[in-house]
């Protein structure tokens, strides 16, 4: 058996999302450079991809948290339709962002915990003048995610949690822990791709 730290890696990531995820949604997990994106497929790409950023293990775990939210129309639209302001933001920017942030956040914390990782909330603005209180944001988010498990995961949320879950707290292979996912989206009432 490999040791905890050796199977956390981009190659198995990348193998659970695309696993559970691309036949269906026609979606695949991308490295990429220093900013993360969603692009939707185009006639030079047929698939979408979740663009995570730098080969960072967390900024998959948060882009899949992302697209895990994402309906049907916003996963037609470059980066869901969503817009960024990078650091520098003021109080109203940095609590517009928050609000934002929390729903995938949670979700991303559930992913890190299924993982065996420590997650770490990211008010993701480091060179603005305003005081960001990161402890509520990640009682916030803690919140949220209590709600996602008292209440159900969205579908492809859950799915991707339960193959996390399998391959990483029960040490399934990988094809194990993807069909224990596509279990979980051939379960539910069929999502719109």
């Amino acid at each position: 058996m490999k040791n905890e730290q050796q199977r956390w890696t981009l190659n198995d990531i990348t193998a659970l999302f695309d696993g559970v995820f691309f036949e269906r949604y026609q979606t695949r997990l991308i490295r990429g450079g220093d900013e993360p994106l969603y692009r939707p497929r185009t006639l030079d790409t047929p698939y979408h991809q979740v663009i995570f950023a730098r080969g960072f293990f967390a900024s998959a775990l948060h882009e899949i948290s992302h697209w895990c939210i994402a309906g049907e129309k916003r996963r037609q639209l470059e980066d869901y339709g969503y817009w960024y302001l990078p650091d520098g933001r003021d109080a109203q920017q940095q609590q517009a962002f928050e609000k934002a942030e929390i729903a995938p956040q949670a979700l991303e914390q559930l992913f890190t915990r299924a993982c065996g990782r420590t997650f770490y909330v990211s008010v993701d603005n480091l060179g603005g003048d305003v005081e960001v209180d990161r402890d509520a944001f990640a009682s916030s988010v803690a919140a949220r995610a209590a709600g996602y498990l008292d209440r159900g995961l969205p579908l492809r949320a859950n799915a991707f949690l339960v193959a996390l879950t399998r391959y990483y707290q029960h040490q399934d292979t990988l094809a194990q822990a993807i069909k224990q996912g596509q279990r979980e989206l051939d379960a539910a009432p069929v999502e719109a791709v």
